[in-house]
């Protein structure tokens, strides 16, 4: 009787845990602001670090990733004005339409293991980036695009998602889209006109 007793006790107060962290999570998510709740992914599909996936926000993570390798080093308002120019070249003409095919813009090659199949379906077929021939070199410079730095991974895909969907300090670079870092001097830059310099970045748009 007496181990009886002391099973429903410890049911009661596993219930009890139960209940108070059910509460605590509800707590949590309700308690979010909307905006940045939608940038949160559920706890189960989050890798560390993570405000969001690859898969829950393609294009937001495309742009975060191109703050990521081009400026993660930048202070905060170099890692703003990067994501300025992806968005300013969305919305040029004379750029590709979306986010992703503007981070990845570059000279294409297909793969050899695609290539010798003559009948293979073109949505089958691999491609990659030549190298030093993308818009943005961290895409095709033969180094490993995998994110190692998860502190500095968070503060990009944060900033990504203020810029495109709070339009936080949207237009910061009047409009420019090219910029190249302070120890080059890329043939294309007198060409346009300056905007100015953020960091170790010069910014420049067309005329």
């Amino acid at each position: 009787m007496l181990a009886f007793k002391y099973s429903i006790m410890a049911c009661k107060y596993y219930m009890r845990l139960t209940m108070i962290f059910v509460s605590t999570v509800c707590f949590i998510f309700l308690s979010v602001p909307m905006s940045h709740a939608q940038a949160v992914t559920f706890i189960t599909d989050a890798v560390e670090g993570e405000l969001y996936t690859n898969t829950s926000h393609p294009e937001l993570y495309c742009l975060a990733k191109n703050i990521y390798f081009e400026a993660k080093s930048e202070p905060v308002a170099g890692q703003y004005a990067v994501a300025d120019v992806v968005l300013n070249r969305v919305q040029d003409s004379r750029f590709p339409n979306t986010i992703c095919e503007v981070v990845y813009e570059g000279v294409m090659r297909e793969s050899w293991k695609t290539k010798q199949h003559k009948d293979l379906p073109a949505d089958q077929r691999i491609f990659h980036p030549v190298r030093h021939k993308c818009q943005f070199s961290w895409y095709c410079d033969g180094k490993s695009d995998k994110i190692k730095d998860s502190d500095s991974w968070r503060k990009c895909q944060e900033i990504a998602y203020r810029i495109s969907r709070e339009y936080r300090f949207r237009g910061m670079t009047e409009k420019a889209t090219h910029y190249h870092a302070t120890y080059v001097s890329p043939k294309w830059a007198p060409q346009l006109n300056l905007v100015g310099r953020i960091g170790t970045h010069i910014f420049y748009r067309w005329q």
